[in-house]
């Protein structure tokens, strides 16, 4: 069906667009005109784009992260003071229930002691020790992360140990090492938080000014330290940056790597191989599952081989895991009293019927996902695909832990960018680590009750199932979507761009929107 038939040929290089011809958001979208009205209002008709000897719509964003990020570090800042105790010793200053008074918490504080990173003598997946854990009593535990992260803290540790060395011989200023591997590991994230802005907004090609939604996120605010999951994005968003410039190797790599630190990267091999069906470009999607394949093996081999035990320790836990207290499982049994998840589990049991509910419940959704890329009447974009799977699965998922919904925003930014509706649910999605911070802290510390925390919960994952309708709506309806509507195909989409379908499931009978292929509109000033 030729419906994606253009005159340009398929397999041609992406032509590189002039700054005239980028989507220009204060002409575009309502919220950013606004947001210039301090400055003097929407972009002038007859202004120069693109005509700065530095200020390009990257280096704006890259500086706007670099904000965004300082003050997230400012706001996990209070959860590495120290104090003397009446020993005279410098402890670290969680009292009175510091880091969630002061909504600072951060994983990467208590897994400094808790992943034995302030022993020297341990290596991540070969070292073990004994704990008293909720699942077994006198627990052999290791590393709980997948290589990449685990490797990620391990190295930091180290990096930690040798500024102390050098803070002793007077070199550099001194603090608890703890503090020191906080900042050290922010530093790298911080880094990888850039790269996440930088590839997106390489990738939306006409839109390069929408980057900074992911620059100026309120998640990156809140979230951007809470874990190492900025590395996941960093690896993710320049997989996809690479496919875009049609070099699947590449993506393929930095997908498998994304896939050694975080399990969510792997997830796009479904959407690219949905959407490399329908165009008949199997091959090149082949290529990149190889890579993606030799890329894992390449960092997992050599733990698997050697310490077998402590590489799988991440999937034994994770087997083990009850729901999450930000899952909807949970909210659903508080609603309802209902126990049917397992009931109360002992030490050492397994959710079984969680885990069967979880595996279903998301792969009906990928089934669906995938039905949707093969029956709409154009083919879907990559963005929109890959929000919609990786969105599945924190929906469907017994763990999302509140730093997960960073894996949304790049995603988000490519699948339906509207400045309005996204910043809304990133602030929505952002405001519930305030309540969760105070469910922690315990209705006995004058925290908040669960019910409290978990309505919340509910009204983010209701907005994320919003967005997900909305980008539904578009794929089925073309003429809706602005990505289309300014004059590209799939910016994200590679090989993929600009080509005629070769398989397509019967299903909705429309027609794609001339609409679709039309010049950027400029929308009235308001």
């Amino acid at each position: 069906m030729p419906d994606q038939a253009t005159d340009e040929e398929p397999d041609a290089a992406p032509r590189t667009l002039t700054p005239a011809e980028r989507i220009v958001p204060s002409w575009t979208d309502p919220l950013a005109a606004a947001a210039t009205r301090p400055l003097g209002g929407p972009l002038g008709e007859h202004a120069a784009i693109g005509r700065h000897w530095f200020w390009s719509p990257q280096r704006v964003g890259l500086a706007v992260a670099m904000l965004a990020l300082v003050l997230c570090w400012f706001g996990k800042a209070s959860c590495i003071q120290q104090y003397t105790d009446s020993s005279g010793t410098n402890q670290l200053d969680w009292r009175a229930g510091r880091p969630f008074v002061a909504m600072c918490y951060s994983d990467i504080v208590p897994l400094y002691s808790s992943e034995r990173l302030n022993d020297p003598h341990t290596f991540p997946y070969v070292s073990s020790w004994k704990e008293d854990t909720q699942t077994a009593e006198n627990q052999t535990r290791y590393m709980e992360y997948p290589v990449v992260s685990g490797l990620f803290q391990w190295v930091n540790a180290k990096l930690a140990a040798g500024w102390l060395s050098l803070a002793d011989s007077g070199w550099l200023p001194g603090a608890l090492p703890v503090a020191i591997y906080f900042d050290i590991s922010a530093f790298w994230l911080a880094l990888a938080w850039l790269v996440t802005v930088w590839a997106t907004g390489r990738t939306m090609k006409r839109r390069p000014w929408d980057a900074l939604l992911v620059a100026a996120s309120p998640l990156v605010l809140v979230h951007a330290f809470t874990n190492f999951d900025a590395i996941a994005t960093a690896f993710t968003a320049a997989g996809l940056l690479a496919w875009s410039r049609r070099r699947p190797e590449v993506a393929g790599v930095l997908l498998g790597l994304g896939a050694a630190t975080k399990l969510y990267p792997l997830f796009l091999l479904g959407v690219l191989f949905v959407l490399c069906l329908r165009a008949g470009k199997l091959r090149a999607w082949g290529r990149t599952a190889l890579f993606t394949v030799l890329a894992w093996l390449v960092v997992n081999v050599p733990f698997i081989l050697v310490a077998t035990r402590g590489w799988w320790e991440f999937f034994r836990l994770n087997t083990l895991r009850p729901m999450d207290p930000d899952s909807l499982y949970n909210a659903f049994s508080y609603a309802t009293g209902w126990t049917g998840f397992d009931g109360v589990l002992q030490k050492g049991q397994t959710p079984t019927w969680l885990n069967i509910v979880v595996a279903v419940l998301f792969l009906a959704c990928c089934a669906g996902i995938a039905y949707i890329g093969l029956t709409a009447p154009r083919r879907p974009r990559l963005g929109q695909l890959a929000f919609l799977v990786v969105a599945a699965f924190l929906l469907t998922n017994k763990v999302w832990s509140p730093q997960y919904s960073l894996w949304l925003v790049p995603l988000a930014v490519l699948a339906i960018p509207r400045w309005r509706l996204l910043l809304g649910w990133m602030v929505l999605d952002a405001l519930v680590w305030a309540p969760r911070m105070f469910y922690y802290l315990g209705t006995d510390h004058k925290g908040l009750p669960e019910g409290w925390f978990l309505g919340t919960v509910v009204v983010r994952d209701l907005a994320v199932i919003g967005l997900c309708v909305l980008v539904i709506r578009e794929i089925y309806r073309p003429r809706t979507d602005l990505v289309r509507l300014s004059g590209d195909d799939d910016p994200a989409g590679g090989v993929l761009e600009r080509t005629r379908d070769r398989v397509r499931l019967p299903g909705f009978r429309g027609r794609p929107s001339r609409a679709a292929h039309a010049a950027p509109r400029r929308a009235e000033s308001p």
